[in-house]
């Protein structure tokens, strides 16, 4: 359950930051748009509204002049509109953080029908879905059982978001009636337990005195026997059942061990359930002890690990690695099988297809939460992270490293004009002629909307440069065709700049992102870099 609550906990903050990722790109197409900016610049209040009229959820502030409202309790996004006369104004798109939005949180997460997800300020409970009202006083990270409106969950919090957080809550109930019932079925047995060896005892202690020593335990006292009459008999029948119970005794050990590491295995298990080829290795070892099995090996999407000797003689019993019908692997034991361990193999097949699809769904949100879904390449926040990583090593390494800022040019004329399936159609081709230009060691990635970033690392601005020029000269080659079947081409801008030592993320996109203003000024499709600016 514990596990089950921190991967819907992922994927509900993983859907926050692409809403999140979504007002930022909106904020930022309507502060680059030349009619909204034309329109700010001259405080025209009745063109700024018309055109926010289709966008509530957007405003624009410069200074005191005001169009839109800006609700208090939301998620923020701005951008800066930057004319050729400087910073005339900020555009602020806003997500309201009320039921309505977690609710859709909760449904495109996939959260199960009876979890709860709630937004929280502090240890408040600001909106849930379904519907909850209260405090959560607990710490991120941790699970812990609380009562909320009178019902007992079982909740995670998320680390802290900017000014809220996230919480998925469980009904304790359901962990209550499961430990409930495995306790009555152990009570059960035992209870069946003293009752086989209370009549054995009571059978045995009618015969004769070292049979109620047996059923006091003592095992190892045998009835003497003399002559073959029916108390021999009995005698000996006893002293066999001593033997039996013996080595019964002597099995119930040696399973005990196999059980406990067996245990400590699934422990192994769940701490490398992200790690696919650490799984494979804790499945087919543990698969090995508790089935006592002679040899073992797994395949899974191209991977394998083995334990044992492979090549012993015994039975083979394959199990396929099955969840919801998708096949991801087998597992293959060797050895001499009861039915008991049959049951224990198809058991562990079944967790072990269940780890692995853990796994592999961990894997596609990790991809997901760096990749951008049009294009394939990084996306903003793939490319922030690496952009600090890069400007770090730089200044640690003291070696050149230079930023690309390219803008498509008259992007929003393509998809009106040709429809948007053929401005997807550019974005996609633009990130392919990207991937086919850069180095293993660069990173092209999509910063939003029609704007990419380049990262160059060991690169000077003058390679930086060399390297957008190659980029733009082969798109002006590209060719490509609208909804009305019509062909048009498309160009591109860039911006470059070098990282000077000692400054920052903002500094150096700041100064690329100047280059690029710069190249779109002097006439679009073309090629300015930061230095030549700075001489001028």
């Amino acid at each position: 359950m514990d596990t089950r609550l921190e991967t819907d906990l992922r994927l509900t903050l993983a859907v926050y930051q692409e809403r999140a990722d979504a007002a930022q790109t909106e904020a930022t197409r309507l502060a680059r748009d030349s009619a909204f900016q034309i329109a700010l610049q001259r405080r025209d209040r009745l063109t700024l509204e018309a055109m926010l009229k289709a966008a509530p959820h957007l405003a624009v502030h410069a200074g005191s002049f005001r169009v839109g409202q800006v609700p208090a309790r939301a998620l923020h996004r701005q951008a800066d509109v930057i004319t050729r006369n400087g910073l005339a104004g900020v555009v602020v798109a806003s997500v309201r953080l009320d039921d309505a939005f977690v609710d859709a949180l909760r449904r495109h997460a996939g959260l199960p029908h009876d979890d709860r997800l709630a937004l929280l300020a502090g240890d408040r409970i600001l909106a849930a879905a379904p519907p909850l009202a209260g405090t959560l006083p607990l710490g991120a990270g941790r699970v812990a059982v609380t009562r909320v409106d009178g019902t007992r969950y079982r909740t995670l919090v998320a680390p802290p978001l900017p000014g809220v957080s996230l919480a998925v809550l469980t009904p304790q109930s359901k962990v209550d009636a499961a430990n409930a019932s495995a306790r009555d079925r152990l009570i059960l047995a035992l209870l069946a337990a003293v009752l086989i060896v209370a009549g054995v005892a009571f059978l045995e202690g009618r015969s004769i005195e070292a049979a109620r020593g047996i059923a006091q335990g003592h095992l190892g006292r045998r009835v003497p026997v003399r002559g073959r009459d029916e108390l021999a008999t009995l005698g000996s029948a006893f002293n066999a059942m001593a033997d039996q119970l013996q080595r019964r005794l002597a099995e119930l050990d040696e399973e005990r061990g196999r059980l406990r590491i067996a245990v400590a295995r699934i422990g192994e298990a769940l701490a490398a359930t992200n790690d696919v080829e650490q799984l494979l290795r804790v499945v087919v070892e543990t698969a090995v002890e508790a089935t006592g099995a002679v040899g073992a090996t797994i395949h899974s999407d191209g991977l394998a690990a083995a334990a044992g000797n492979q090549h012993a003689p015994g039975d083979r019993i394959e199990h396929p690695l099955t969840v919801g019908g998708e096949r991801l692997g087998r597992l293959v034991l060797i050895g001499s099988f009861d039915a008991e361990d049959l049951m224990t193999a198809a058991s562990l097949a079944s967790h072990a297809a269940v780890a692995l699809e853990n796994a592999r769904l961990h894997a596609i949100v990790e991809r997901q939460a760096l990749v951008d879904g049009l294009t394939g390449i990084a996306n903003r926040r793939g490319c922030e992270d690496a952009l600090a990583h890069e400007i770090a090593r730089s200044d640690r390494m003291v070696a050149p490293f230079t930023l690309v800022v390219a803008d498509l040019d008259d992007f929003k004329q393509i998809n009106d004009r040709y429809g948007h399936e053929a401005g997807d159609d550019v974005l996609r081709e633009f990130a392919s002629v990207l991937r086919r230009t850069l180095r293993e060691s660069d990173l092209a990635g999509r910063w939003g909307g029609e704007e990419f970033v380049l990262l160059l690392p060991g690169t000077d601005e003058q390679g930086g440069t060399q390297l957008a020029e190659r980029v733009r000269s082969t798109l002006r080659e590209r060719s490509f065709h609208g909804r009305d079947g019509a062909s048009f081409g498309v160009t591109c801008s860039f911006g470059v700049a070098q990282h000077r030592p000692g400054e920052g993320e903002r500094q150096l996109f700041s100064q690329a992102d100047r280059a690029l203003y710069e190249a779109k000024k002097q006439g679009k499709d073309r090629v300015e870099r930061n230095a030549k600016i700075r001489a001028f």
